[in-house]
């Protein structure tokens, strides 16, 4: 069964850039879609993006278009979110999980859920 484990998260000012991982085991990742979830503080888990087993399609969250940016490097098997101009409604811990489901954007649509790495954004 594949894990994942995602790490990079951090406190950063308000404006400034994080770059999450997400690095599973096991061969058959890279043959998944892959998205980035987070979930603050009394919220459901909301999507933030996602990308297709070869790289070749993303899908973005409204709140994060034109400042995050999914990625995947299957060699290493790992998955990115580049989070540039980041604002303290950004705050959330974030996770990664793996789907059968092209462009899915509910936490339904997933599983094999990582344990998340805690991002916060002070103004």
């Amino acid at each position: 069964q594949v894990q994942l484990v995602e790490s990079g998260g951090g406190l950063v000012q308000a404006g400034g850039s994080l770059r999450l991982s997400c690095t599973a085991s096991g061969r058959t990742f890279r043959t998944y879609n892959t998205g980035w979830f987070r979930q603050a503080p009394g919220k459901e888990r909301e999507f933030v993006a996602s990308i297709t087993s070869g790289g070749g399609s993303t899908l973005y969250g409204d709140s994060v278009k034109g400042r995050f940016t999914i990625s995947r490097d299957n060699a290493k098997n790992t998955v990115y979110l580049q989070m540039n101009n980041l604002k303290p409604e950004d705050t959330a811990v974030y996770y990664c999980a793996r789907s059968s489901i092209l462009r899915g954007t509910e936490p339904r649509n997933y599983d094999s859920w990582g344990q998340g790495t805690q991002v916060t954004v002070s103004p």
